[in-house]
């Protein structure tokens, strides 16, 4: 027998007791780029909502109920659009949740007063008694 061949005919390799973890890091770069640029496009579209802009302000530490009326008045709540007659129900279920509750009102500053004293009064009606204007600082 030629080559040194013994027995069988087949030698027994040692088990390989190493993992090779570069294909694994390839994934996952891979994934990580993947992420970073999707994550971008999963951002919901948000209104564009210019604040009116005040020296005074304080922040709140209790839960806090988003709430954006645009200039045209529409409004968003936690992100959302809502119509105006559906949002005291909304804000209803929401209390339900979180009981102490604070409505923050982020109205553009071109937006008509009426509107943002509706709401108010919607929220009132649902049983919202705390009330929080936002604003950005001068």
């Amino acid at each position: 027998m030629a080559g040194g061949i013994q027995g069988s005919g087949q030698e027994e390799m040692p088990a390989i007791s190493e993992i090779n973890v570069t294909p694994f890091v390839d994934v996952v770069l891979v994934l990580l780029v993947i992420f970073m640029v999707t994550a971008p496009m999963l951002v919901r579209e948000q209104m564009n909502v210019n604040l009116p802009k005040a020296s005074s302000g304080e922040k709140s530490a209790a839960k806090s109920v988003s709430i954006v009326i645009d200039k045209a008045g529409t409004v968003l709540l936690m992100e959302k659009p809502v119509p105006m007659e559906s949002l005291g129900e909304e804000i209803k279920r929401l209390l339900a949740e979180s009981p102490d509750a604070q409505a923050v009102i982020s109205a553009d500053e071109e937006s008509r007063h009426g509107d943002v004293v509706k709401v108010m009064d919607i929220l009132k009606g649902a049983g919202l008694t705390r009330f929080a204007i936002q604003i950005d600082r001068k």
